[in-house]
């Protein structure tokens, strides 16, 4: 694993940490690579079921692409003849990863950082933390992380943030479910730590499976999605963790996933 990106587990939940404190855990090429390694690893692991993504220190979950002179990695350039953006590569990692994605904001999560905020399913965040994208502010315009955007935020919200390049707080931003939960600085790892529990206790078959079929899912017109989707109820009613699902709710006992 890179220097940039740390990994920690706990039982049944690995935590991935952007380790740039010094960059405001800023967006580079190998910040890329190392969360799309983590998310690797942990979907090749049968016994991690949540992965938390998180920033170092206290300041900043991420800063966006690093604006610093002769920073490493800019996220401004693209290669002609290999037009493969390692933003745009993450971001599709992201949203094809079968385990549930949380994101805990121990800092403020702007530009890009609100990018990598958006392609996580649920977002646990100190209430002071600040989120906006303010690309407009040096010329620019969110245009990378723009389809996530569409997907989380209202979208006269949305065009607030990216036309004044002015940041809410989390606590502000409960209201409109950009954040799921926004918790005084003390509480966040407990907040973050009893959401992931709720999570991993749950059929990773069917979140797996539920994973994958949203994707598609929103991608479709309504009736292809209802058609698509009696077909993934179905398949998914075979499988041992539905049958195991049934026969505990039957049997009033807790269900022994096996993920298959």
């Amino acid at each position: 694993m890179s220097d940039v990106v740390q990994t920690q587990r706990d039982g049944a939940v690995l935590t991935v940490v952007i380790n740039r404190p010094e960059r405001r855990n800023a967006l580079n090429a190998d910040v890329a690579r190392g969360i799309v390694a983590a998310l690797d690893a942990a979907e090749a692991d049968r016994e991690v079921r949540c992965i938390v993504l998180s920033g170092a220190g206290d300041k900043a979950f991420c800063a966006g692409g690093d604006l610093q002179p002769a920073a490493d990695g800019s996220p401004f350039t693209i290669d002609a003849a290999d037009p493969k953006h390692y933003v745009a590569d993450l971001l599709r990692r992201m949203d094809a990863c079968r385990l549930p994605l949380i994101a805990k904001l121990n800092g403020h999560a702007l530009a890009g950082g609100l990018g990598l905020v958006s392609a996580c399913d649920v977002v646990v965040a100190r209430e002071d933390a600040l989120l906006g994208v303010s690309e407009v502010k040096v010329g620019l315009f969110p245009m990378m992380i723009l389809p996530y955007l569409l997907r989380t935020i209202p979208y006269r919200l949305m065009m607030e943030l990216c036309l004044t390049g002015e940041p809410i707080t989390a606590a502000d931003g409960v209201a409109d479910r950009l954040v799921n939960y926004a918790v005084p600085a003390a509480e966040l790892d407990a907040k973050t730590a009893w959401l992931a529990n709720r999570i991993a206790t749950k059929s990773p078959t069917g979140i797996r499976l539920g994973k994958q079929g949203l994707n598609r899912i929103r991608e479709m017109g309504t009736d292809a999605a209802l058609e698509y989707a009696q077909f993934m109820l179905a398949n998914m009613a075979r499988t041992e963790d539905a049958r195991e699902g049934f026969a505990a709710f039957a049997g009033k006992r807790a269900p022994n996933w096996t993920g298959q």
